[in-house]
């Protein structure tokens, strides 16, 4: 091949290295030749001739651009031959590893040459180009995320060569910076490293040094203080463009090549750029700057470090202009390069996929090297399902693998590195940052295992698209030597709780932990500590200048010797002891520094006093605890939390003066201080611990608690209470009040009087007293009105006015001429039901002020009691709600109906909040004419069943039953036995029996109506007339098909006893007393008067619901089906929902794939209306139909039915993506009726392409499990045994964790005849399973065996299953019925011989006896019949003397 001989002439370039010109680097280029003995020179020298370095230049470009076209071609016949042969032997791949294909041996060759590593720190090796991504901006050096979870740094002096030179001259800088005061700031100051770079930034980077674990650097990190600095010490890298873009050669600059470029200078119409090249510098206009993400306002400053992309290369090759340009950045594509040297880390090139491993891919790069993308660097999914061999695809280059030869790259195929830009999780169709959308400390309580490297750790599946790494050591708590894929707790397909610890950003994965301790830990960093909280910690360490204190895994904490304790020890170590428990306070958390200091004095520990932390909720009057740190002659100077410092001056720290401050008052001393004084232009604080004790009464009061327009209660004397402030009245005011004069009020007033209806007129604050008056009467209240002005108006205040309308938000209330006011209905009284919500038009009310909107000019008014007269306890019943947190999940409130909308109210709780009632939450039972209960305005009760504060979104429901739901779950089709007494309500009425619905389930059986009455010669089909739809019934259950999902029940009255009856009233009765009243607050007696019990809603195919959750759940799931529907459903479709009830016509509940044509109808349908409402029969029809009903799917299925009988294929398929876009998104049945659809549509009429593409769209969009089934069920009523077969293996590697769907792949094995196949499924299928489902599984197959198989087999297998677990009675049950089907009544005899032989109870006795008895009847003589009535006394005297012995 024309590359091979590429490499060849790449590899002879390496012998003639040509002599380095720059000394200054020779001892850093002698360590990368030593590293990398196979590099090629650094530079291409032009005198280079007889082999230059990537061919090329001894020849012409014709000659040049022919071989490449020769190379190329002969490439792609190559490849082309290869993928054609791969997909004619798509199931026999493992023949082609061993040589059956003619290409086999280059191809072996070729995958033993080229292998898919992960990058670690021992193949990281100096010289190596790489791309990363900055994660931390230090001041003095960056933090560099690399791939494969590696980090490395760079120190500020490897950034560029001209900010080392800033760097350098810093001092002669300094020198004359006095002189350059008056000049503008020059572009050549030193820049800070966060001017230049920014957190997820990507940068190429050349190694330019390894340090082995654990040794120290002088790199400017510093101390590490969490583990990403810890690991980044040991990859030291550099930016500087003459290191990175080394090898690039000259010819190189070709329009649209990115490389890295540092700012030299500024000049008067751009700036001079270093490349890194001796020969040429690039040019970067000042027009083409503003294209980049720059401060428009600033210019570049010199030794800033860019990424450029090559525009043209002038004439005289010495100067090369470049362009910043975001967009072009990211999207430009490298075509052809002189050599591998050219290519640098970060280049996007064209890629050919020449081999899909499980593990990664292996690509063609340039058409000449070969390339690796491990499956961290690619998108969610199974690589072999997601690329094939000879696909293009672009592809990011992350670094060159060395030693190599040839040489090879690492690429990255992940869509944020293509794009340049940091991992987002999307939720909600918002972009949310990684590190926000799960913060450090998130507690995951289900993360899937996905891929499993024994020696390196766990990756796992944490949500849509987002993935995380769980190193080996961060597995378990206890040594894990090895880990193993399908075996072991942490095999592939095993779910954990997994904690949040760190983030890989240039991988876009999560740093998670496995270990129990780690999600034990209260705490995982030091942001998570809070100032002041109190913790137990474990002594660390003593040192002669601290305490370290161990709180919660790697978080630890200092204590200062001066907080030791309330006094100073002389002897620490005799209190503190290693490993010993310690109880003490935050005191400081520095969370840039990473550093807590904790404080064990008992007087803090212990103190109930408020935390003063913050200078902005500094208050003055709080009296808390501080610390004596500092003394002097005028002052103490006292230290709160978080470094939090007041000044005490000498006349506030005691009653009587000291003679010295510093004997009474110590450094360390713990004292109770008063916040007196805060001065918040320059932050300082006042505090006196003089007026901080509790028998101190001061001459000047503290009147901040009260304000002017307070209304004083009736316990004023001579303070007011409860604040004891002192207040001044004038008594010409109190005569006015009383209407005496002056004379008579000072004889009649007394001392010791009380006054009420006092308002606080005015305050001083300095000297400490208040004025007061009498409160005014009601009729100047309403006049205040008249003098209103909106500056003057303080929330609080009292205001009149008079009820104009009612508007959307409430009552409008005229205030003033040019001032209105608001009153919501939840502000308008403290008990809705007893006050006005609504008042009256043109009444006239007094309301206090709750915010001023002074764009409007209108106000919130609130008439409570409780806000009017705030003194008084005035009782509230419905609280008041101003925001989302304000509402629990469970708590009953009270609302006004805002609006009847098509699908449900909505409730108004609050001002802005606002709640949901679907249709199915507003009964307990089905109601049809559900609006004509409801109006605007109307006031209702209900229950909160979800909060969702980031939508604002409230979900209220009216359902009594919502408490009993939540504590009692629902029958299953395996809770219910024989014999068993049940309650349930009439579904349907048919010619041969009526279907009834079990009560408390979704389940229903039929009554057939030879089981109405005891009388043999009653007319039953008159007694089945007498049964109307809803009906409540009481029958028996006679038997149970778990295979066939069927249930037998029976009505006769000889099932029944009186005691049966009794029970059941009284226990009506006790539901009816404890039922909630939720709903109308008026008439919720009368809301179950009118209820139709007929919910069809409830009848729900939860048949390929998740089957991991609990046990059994797989066949609760199922048991939403019709279980005694005798059609046979050709596609199951689920009935419309109330919010998408069918439409007029629709007549039937299946689908015929030949045609789309609707079968199945229902025979209890009335005739008249059959003739009244004739089915649709026009386009016009069903787009009216649909926009009554977008969400039927029945419509729009039957709307493509339609279109397929005009043999219009493609608007079928076009209405199918209408449906998609129509149906509400919480639709997810109706949606999945028209993917089904869509399928048979495609496996009809369309091609293998359009199918499978319809499928994955499928998958993608419904649940996985669910559509795959369906496709495997398609293909066999379709007569497609082969694609049925296919697509079952798929399944079941993909769900093989699904005991359904094993048992489903056997079930077609065995209608085909291929039983040997169907009974390898089953060994199989227990190492798959769980341990809890392998009985089930069993079981299963045995059935399977009874009706398609060897019944002897399946006798065999339910041998097995009764001897090993013989209280099962469910598998007894199961494995007589199945041997009931057989006829051999001897076989059943020995099976209840030795089943009533095992110990139970009386009534799961009873239950078999019946049981017994009614296959004897059917199958047995009269002689067998007596002998289980015998046997049967026998049990029951059997059991009553064991009871009474």
């Amino acid at each position: 091949m024309a590359a091979g001989k590429k490499r060849v002439l790449d590899e002879a370039s390496g012998s003639p290295k040509a002599k380095k010109t720059k000394t200054d680097k020779t001892v850093r280029k002698a360590k990368e030749e030593t590293a990398k003995p196979t590099q090629p020179p650094s530079a291409l020298v032009a005198d280079e001739i007889d082999f230059p370095r990537g061919g090329g230049t001894s020849l012409t470009p014709l000659e040049v651009k022919t071989l490449r076209a020769e190379a190329a071609q002969e490439a792609d016949k190559e490849l082309f031959a290869d993928s054609v042969k791969e997909a004619k032997s798509k199931r026999r791949r493992k023949s082609e590893v061993s040589g059956k294909l003619k290409a086999g041996e280059k191809d072996d060759k070729k995958a033993a040459g080229v292998r898919i590593e992960h990058l670690n720190y021992k193949r990281v090796s100096v010289g190596m180009k790489i791309l990363g991504q900055i994660v931390a901006v230090e001041p003095l050096a960056l933090i560099v995320s690399l791939p494969n979870q590696l980090f490395a740094h760079v120190p500020i002096t490897h950034v560029s060569t001209q900010l080392t030179h800033l760097l350098e001259n810093m001092d002669d800088a300094d020198a004359k910076s006095d002189e350059e005061d008056e000049e503008e700031a020059s572009p050549s100051r030193i820049p800070d490293l966060s001017d230049i770079f920014k957190p997820g930034q990507y940068v190429r980077a050349v190694v330019s040094a390894v340090h082995a674990p654990g040794s120290t650097d002088a790199s400017g990190l510093g101390r590490a203080r969490d583990e990403v600095q810890k690991a980044s010490r040991r990859v030291e890298l550099s930016l500087i463009p003459e290191k990175v873009n080394e090898g690039v050669a000259k010819t190189d600059l070709r329009a649209g090549l990115v490389l890295s470029a540092s700012v030299k200078s500024v000049e008067d119409h751009g700036y001079i750029l270093d490349l890194g090249m001796s020969e040429v510098t690039g040019f970067l206009s000042f027009k083409d700057a503003q294209k980049g993400h720059f401060d428009e306002d600033k210019k570049l400053q010199v030794g800033r470090l860019l990424d450029v992309i090559v525009s043209k290369l002038s004439g005289n090759g010495r100067t090369c202009n470049v362009s910043v340009d975001p967009q072009t950045l990211t999207s430009v594509s490298l075509a052809e390069v002189n050599s591998v040297n050219s290519v640098l880390p970060g280049a996007l090139v064209q890629s050919l996929v020449t081999a899909v491993q499980s593990d990664g891919l292996i690509l063609q790069v340039l058409g000449f090297f070969d390339g690796t993308v491990d499956q961290f660097h690619l998108p969610p999914g199974d690589p072999e399902d997601n690329y094939k061999i000879g696909q293009k695809v672009k592809a990011r280059i992350l670094y060159g693998i060395s030693p190599s030869t040839p040489p090879r790259f690492a690429l990255s195929l992940a869509e944020h590195v293509i794009k340049y830009k940091t991992k987002s999780a999307i939720s909600d169709a918002v972009d949310t940052d990684l590190q926000e959308a799960y913060p450090i400390g998130t507690v995951l309580d289900a993360v899937k295992v996905t891929r499993v490297e024994s020696e390196r750790g766990l990756t796992v599946e944490v949500g849509s698209g987002i993935e995380g790494f769980v190193h080996i050591s961060q597995v378990s708590d206890e040594h894990v030597p090895a880990l193993s894929t399908s075996s072991g707790a942490w095999k592939i397909g095993t779910v954990h709780q997994a904690r949040v610890t760190g983030y890989f950003s240039f991988d876009g994965i999560l740093q998670l932990s496995l270990r129990p301790s780690v999600l034990a830990q209260k705490f995982l960093q030091v942001g998570d500590v809070q100032v002041g909280e109190v913790i137990k910690g474990t002594v660390k360490k003593l040192t002669d200048s601290a305490l370290f204190v161990s709180i919660s895994g790697n978080v630890d904490g200092v204590i200062w010797p001066n907080h030791y304790a309330d006094i100073v020890l002389k002897h620490p170590q005799k209190r503190f002891k290693p490993g010993g428990s310690i109880k003490c306070r935050v005191l400081v958390v520095d969370a840039d520094r990473k550093r807590i200091a904790l404080t064990a004095k008992k007087t803090l520990v212990e103190s109930t006093l408020p935390i003063v932390s913050q200078r902005g909720a500094v208050q003055v009057g709080v009296v808390t605890h501080a610390v004596v740190f500092k003394t002097s002659e005028k002052s103490l100077h006292v230290e709160f939390y978080n470094n939090l410092k007041a000044t005490v001056p000498a006349r506030e720290a005691s009653e009587t003066t000291p003679s010295s401050l510093s004997a009474a008052f110590p450094i360390g001393k713990p004292v109770q201080v008063r916040i007196i004084a805060v001065d918040q232009e320059t932050g300082r604080i006042t505090a006196s611990i003089r007026q901080a004790s509790p028998n101190y009464k001061s001459a000047i009061t503290d009147i901040s608690g009260v304000d002017i327009g307070d209304i004083v209660g009736d316990k004023a004397v001579v303070t007011l209470h409860p604040t004891q402030v002192i207040a001044l009245l004038s008594l010409n005011n109190l005569a006015n009040r009383r209407e005496v004069s002056v004379a008579q009020l000072r004889s009649t007033l007394k001392v010791s009087d009380k006054l009420s209806d006092l308002v606080v007129t005015s305050r001083n604050p300095e000297k400490g007293f208040v004025l007061v008056a009498t409160k005014p009467k009601e009729k100047e209240v309403l006049l205040q009105k008249n003098h209103l002005s909106l500056e003057s108006v303080q929330p609080g205040q009292l205001v009149g006015g008079r009820v104009l309308r009612h508007i959307r938000y409430g009552a409008l209330i005229k205030l003033s001429n040019s001032i209105t006011g608001i009153l919501h209905p939840t502000d308008a009284a403290d008990d809705y039901e007893s006050g006005k919500p609504f008042p009256a038009v043109d009444s006239v009310l007094r309301a206090t002020v709750l915010s001023v909107d002074t764009e409007r000019r209108q106000l919130t008014l609130s008439t409570r009691m409780s806000r009017l007269f705030p003194s008084q306890d005035k009782p509230i019943i419905d609280r008041e709600i101003t925001s989302l947190s304000d509402v629990k999940v469970g708590e009953t409130l009270r609302g006004f109906i805002k609006s009847v909308a098509e699908h449900g109210l909505f409730v108004t709780l609050g001002r802005d909040i606002d709640a949901r009632v679907q249709i199915k939450e507003l009964f307990d039972d089905y109601v049809k004419d559900w609006k004509s209960r409801f109006t605007v305005n109307q006031l209702v009760k209900g229950r909160i069943l979800s909060v969702n504060v980031e939508k604002k979104q409230v979900e209220l429901s009216f359902r009594s039953s919502d408490s009993k739901r939540d504590g009692r779950s629902q029958l299953s089709l395996s809770d219910l036995s024989e014999g068993q007494k049940i309650d349930g309500r009439v579904k349907r009425v048919e010619d041969y029996g009526m279907f009834i619905e079990i009560e408390g389930s979704k389940l229903s059986g039929l009554c057939h109506k030879s089981e109405l009455s005891d009388n043999k010669d009653a007319d039953v089909t008159l007694a089945l007339r007498s049964f109307r739809e809803g009906d409540k019934v009481k029958a028996v259950v006679l038997s149970v098909d778990k295979e066939k999902r069927r249930i037998s029940l029976g009505l006769k009255p000889s099932y029944f006893e009186e005691t049966d009856f009794a029970q059941e009233e009284s226990e009506s009765e006790d539901e009816a007393a404890s039922a909630p009243g939720f709903g109308v607050v008026e008439d919720a007696e009368g809301d179950d008067e009118d209820v139709d019990g007929d919910d069809d809603d409830e009848d729900v195919d939860l048949e390929d619901a998740e089957e991991d959750e609990e046990d059994n759940q797989e066949e609760e799931s199922e048991d939403g089906e019709d279980v005694a529907m005798d059609v046979d459903l050709t596609l199951e479709l689920q009935k419309p929902s109330k919010s998408s009830a069918a439409a007029p016509g629709s007549t039937s509940e299946t689908l015929d794939f030949d045609g789309f044509q609707w079968s199945a109808p229902n025979p209890a349908e009335d005739v008249e209306m059959e003739h009244a409402h004739q089915g649709p029969d026009s386009n016009a029809d069903f787009e009216r139909l649909l926009l009554g009903s977008p969400n039927s799917s029945y419509l729009w299925v039957q709307y493509m039915s339609f279109q397929l009988q005009i043999s219009e294929i493609d608007k079928a398929r076009e209405i199918a993506k209408r449906a998609f876009k129509t149906i509400n998104f919480r639709e997810e049945q109706e949606k999945l009726n028209v993917w089904i659809a869509l399928l048979n549509l495609e496996n009809i009429y369309g091609t293998d392409e359009s199918l499978e593409s319809t499928f994955k769209d499928a998958a993608r969009h419904n649940d996985s499990k669910t559509v795959h089934l369906r496709m495997s069920e398609i293909f066999e009523q379709s007569e497609k045994p082969e694609q049925a077969e296919e697509h079952f293996k798929k399944t079941v590697k993909k769900f093989s964790q699904s005991s359904k769907v094993w048992t489903l792949f056997a079930e077609h094995y065995l209608k085909r005849g291929m039983l040997e196949e169907a009974r390898k499924l089953l060994p199989r299928s227990l190492q798959s399973l769980e341990k809890r489902k392998h009985l089930k599984t069993i079981c299963k197959f045995a059935q399977l065996e009874y009706k398609l198989g060897d019944p002897e087999r399946g006798k065999t297998i339910f041998e097995g299953i009764v001897d090993s677990h013989a209280k099962r009675w469910d598998m007894w049950s199961i494995y007589i019925d199945m041997e009931a089907v057989q006829g051999d009544i001897m076989s059943l005899r020995n099976l209840f011989n030795r089943l009533l032989a095992l110990k139970m109870t009386s009534h799961k006795a009873k239950s078999f006896f019946k049981k017994w008895l009614e296959l004897e009847r059917r199958l047995g003589d009269e002689e067998g019949q007596a002998a289980v009535k015998a046997k049967a006394v026998e049990w029951t005297q059997r059991a009553v003397g064991n009871a009474e012995s």
